[in-house]
């Protein structure tokens, strides 16, 4: 008679094997991207098979991001889009992932929309488990299902998505926030701090195919600590001893707290980019105080001045809110002022719109009105988008090497890439030369022209390696 145990095990691998097929999109940042990564793996690893297409899949998912309003309205949009599918096939599974999913939880069930279950960022493992129950509950015609738990732990360290975009990928080394800026839910929606196992990460870069960048993902890399005394800088060193990597770039840091020693290690090793996103919010002291974000006007421009000082031709990003609350016109002035000071390469700028759980929600008035937040959005865009373009003027004829990402959005005979300081090139194709020789190399180009958010040049000469 055979084993009991082995029987089961056999049942387990066939039913694992017949499970359905899923579809999962994803909205937001990055790591919402990396987490859908890690979505995916999870089910793949249970039986489940993905698919694009929308049509044949029987478990639909939407990985969902909570940041801004307009977030909540593309979701909102889609989720109604996908009505028809549950018309056509009654037993098809939609369920919402993410943060939206943990700040709105159980109230999906109340808006009329075809919704099985939702589940929060720490709660992937259950995944499996859930979509079965979930489909039991539709034909027991019960209500929908959520996991809403936040860890103090979890951090999916031994899982690897594999988030690759052609030559590039990002890599999650930290998972949620104890910053809670009085505008942000991320710490309601993600939860606290924790952080990877250094070696974990070192073994997940090593272990992706053909990539030559990375990306290090956290809601604040600067905080990044394992056991108590290795932190971020510790782990880029680590990174760049143990792995060949060609390129780290990373994002975000908090300008309350950036450490002197990343600086320098940035300042002095070639394969870490010459590339700061670096957060303003606001160019006003007494919003970033209300925004509880813990430096002043004048802390900000001073870790500017010094970035500067190590690496003068840093590309230097940022985010900006405006109408925030309580913002007069002259704290505006203040943000256009402080704009104009630092010359960002590039910037996100949004206006404020309140967000459930947080402190601005509860204790703070949502006063500047919406068309006041709208004139002052437009007129920063206008402002920084002339200094971009400025900037970009400014390195015609100069050469730069661009690590090559693939074709160009606009037309496959030319190539885009990015410069160390994270400046977007598109350069044509040169006769004889091959996309996939190109893709993931580095190719010296000299700058012919730009607009305001990209550079346009001519490839010199393809490069080996960095060293």
């Amino acid at each position: 008679m055979r084993n009991e145990a082995v029987v089961k095990d056999e049942v387990k691998a066939k039913v694992k094997a017949t499970r359905g097929k899923f579809h999962l999109e994803s909205y937001g940042c990055q790591m919402n991207l990396y987490d859908s990564g890690l979505v995916a793996s999870i089910l793949k690893n249970e039986g489940y098979q993905p698919t694009d297409s929308v049509e044949e899949a029987e478990i639909l998912l939407l990985n969902t991001c909570s940041i801004r309003e307009k977030a909540y309205e593309r979701v909102y949009g889609r989720i109604e889009s996908l009505a028809h599918l549950r018309r056509k096939n009654p037993h098809t599974i939609i369920g919402v992932l993410g943060c939206m999913a943990q700040s709105l939880g159980k109230e999906f069930f109340s808006s009329g929309l075809p919704i099985d279950f939702t589940a929060g960022p720490d709660n992937y493992r259950l995944l499996p488990d859930l979509i079965e129950s979930a489909s039991s509950n539709r034909e027991q015609s019960q209500t929908g299902l959520s996991l809403l738990h936040l860890s103090r732990s979890e951090t999916y360290d031994e899982l690897r998505p594999s988030v690759v975009t052609g030559c590039t990928s990002f890599v999650t080394i930290m998972r949620g926030c104890d910053n809670f800026c009085s505008f942000c839910v991320v710490p309601y929606t993600r939860g606290r701090e924790r952080s990877r196992s250094p070696y974990s990460i070192v073994d997940e870069i090593s272990s992706l195919p053909n990539v030559s960048e990375v990306t290090l993902l956290g809601q604040n890399v600067n905080s990044y600590c394992w056991k108590e005394n290795f932190h971020f800088h510790d782990l880029v060193e680590l990174i760049l001893k143990e792995t060949d990597i060609q390129r780290i770039r990373f994002t975000s840091p908090h300008p309350k707290d950036f450490p002197e020693e990343l600086l320098d290690l940035m300042a002095r090793e070639k394969r870490f980019c010459k590339q700061i996103h670096l957060p303003l919010q606001s160019g006003s002291s007494s919003v970033l105080r209300r925004m509880k974000r813990g430096y002043t006007q004048e802390e900000y421009l001073s870790l500017v001045e010094l970035i500067r000082s190590k690496m003068p031709f840093v590309g230097l990003s940022s985010d900006i809110i405006t109408g925030f609350c309580g913002e007069t016109e002259e704290d505006f002035q203040d943000t256009l002022s402080v704009v104009e000071q630092v010359g960002f390469d590039t910037a996100y700028m949004f206006r404020y719109s309140e967000r459930k759980n947080t402190s601005a929600a509860k204790y703070l008035k949502d006063d500047v009105p919406e068309d006041v937040k709208l004139i002052r959005l437009q007129q920063l865009i206008q402002e920084q988008q002339k200094m971009s373009a400025l900037k970009n003027r400014l390195v015609k004829g100069k050469k730069f090497e661009v690590l090559v990402e693939g074709y160009s959005r606009r037309s496959q005979s030319s190539m885009t890439g990015r410069t160390d300081s994270g400046k977007t090139v598109v350069f044509p194709l040169e006769e004889g030369h091959q996309p996939e020789d190109l893709t993931g190399k580095l190719v010296q180009v000299e700058i012919e022209g730009s607009t305001s958010a990209t550079l346009h040049g001519r490839e010199l000469t393809t490069c080996l390696k960095i060293t």
